[in-house]
């Protein structure tokens, strides 16, 4: 299968802001300090829901950029 040029870079782009998006969250989450994410030190379920909500972003990301990332390089290598 083969994929036009602007949906490629799209994936790629996709995958990219995903991480950038998601790891400035995780960041945030952990140094919350309003009292949703940790209570008295421990994680709270708020915590567990969006760390959880992170990673499974962090794999949708990867994924969809790694496809865009390998047809880019395939239409670079027919053109």
């Amino acid at each position: 299968m083969k994929l036009s040029r602007p949906v490629s870079w799209f994936l790629l782009a996709f995958g990219v802001w995903s991480w950038v998006i998601w790891v400035t969250f995780v960041n945030n989450l952990i140094k919350n300090g309003s009292g949703l994410a940790f209570d008295d030190g421990r994680p709270t379920a708020y915590f567990w829901v969006h760390l959880t909500l992170a990673v499974v972003s962090f794999v949708w990301g990867t994924v969809i950029g790694v496809i865009g990332l390998r047809a880019v390089r395939a239409l670079r290598r027919t053109t």
